[in-house]
């Protein structure tokens, strides 16, 4: 019960910011004025150029998932645990696992995302697996979800989706609910 309650407050939370910034009144808007100096073009530096791109950051437990949902379990005391990640039988090496809790209590409350890259031979073998145990397979617009049995869930989310796995080109994305997923932001 109190992992949804933390899920829902998690989930609360990015809304609640998301909401924040789109509704945010904009500035007051400047007039122009009649005797307001007409700018002269300066000129600018040429951007330099590259043939290196730039790398994205490292994965990791913090990078993965939005800073705002970080700060939450930050500031509730809580940290986070790599696991091995392993989908349908399929060991995902190239990904991470995480398990944030406040681990100076003794408890199974917590929350799990992960992320990993893995090849279409890999994704189908996974998804073959899952669907093996019992998993749920349901295709969505972002790609093929796989979720566990709601009759067997530890926690569910308000759509009455526990553990999910959404599979994506050359990746998968896990959250403890389906709508934990849209906190995981790290893209490869």
């Amino acid at each position: 019960m109190t992992l949804r309650i933390i899920s829902a407050a998690a989930g609360a939370l990015v809304l609640l910011v998301a909401l924040t910034a789109c509704g945010a009144p904009a500035g007051p808007q400047a007039s122009p004025t009649s005797d307001a100096v007409r700018p002269s073009p300066a000129p600018s530096p040429e951007p330099v150029s590259s043939s290196v791109p730039e790398a994205p950051g490292e994965l990791t437990c913090e990078s993965m998932i939005s800073a705002g949902t970080v700060s939450v379990f930050t500031d509730m005391g809580w940290t986070a645990q790599s696991k091995e990640f392993v989908v349908g039988g399929v060991a995902l090496t190239d990904g991470l696992l995480c398990f944030w809790a406040d681990y100076s209590v003794a408890s199974d409350h917590g929350q799990l995302y992960g992320w990993a890259s893995l090849s279409s031979e890999d994704a189908a073998q996974a998804q073959s697996g899952l669907l093996s145990e019992g998993w749920k397979r349901e295709d969505g617009p972002d790609g093929v979800y796989f979720t566990e049995d709601p009759r067997y869930a530890m926690g569910l989310d308000e759509d009455g989706y526990g553990m999910t796995y959404l599979f994506g080109d050359g990746w998968v994305r896990f959250a403890d609910t389906r709508q934990g997923l849209i906190l995981i932001e790290w893209t490869g």
